[in-house]
């Protein structure tokens, strides 16, 4: 499983709520396309984070680099019906970063391949 995270805090004056609810309408319209997987949204509890990470944490599950690469396609053919998600996303949040992460060890790595 490949996991995309990705860390955000509100512009000013958005509503958290509202932020969430864009948020899992997007993510379920990928997932009914088949371009993810499962996700998640969480929030930072009692300020706990390093410096520069949002308050906002989103985790997207693809099962593939090929699934992650469709999805990505499909976002940025700026089209709708995903560019109307994607934008009502976007225009809420600031400071964003993001990260690609996989499951390990992964159902291609060798045994006896190890490096030290």
């Amino acid at each position: 499983m490949n996991i995309y995270h990705g860390w955000c805090d509100l512009k000013p004056g958005v509503s958290d709520l509202e932020f969430a609810e864009k948020t899992r309408a997007y993510f379920e319209h990928l997932k009914a396309e088949g371009l993810l997987v499962s996700y998640r949204i969480t929030r930072r509890k009692l300020g706990l984070a390093p410096d520069g990470l949002g308050d906002f944490h989103l985790m997207m599950e693809f099962e593939g680099l090929e699934q992650l690469d469709r999805a990505f396609g499909v976002v940025s053919s700026r089209a709708d019906p995903v560019e109307a998600f994607h934008h009502g996303v976007n225009s809420l949040v600031r400071n964003a970063r993001f990260a690609l992460y996989r499951d390990f060890p992964d159902p291609t790595r060798k045994q006896g391949e190890e490096r030290f």
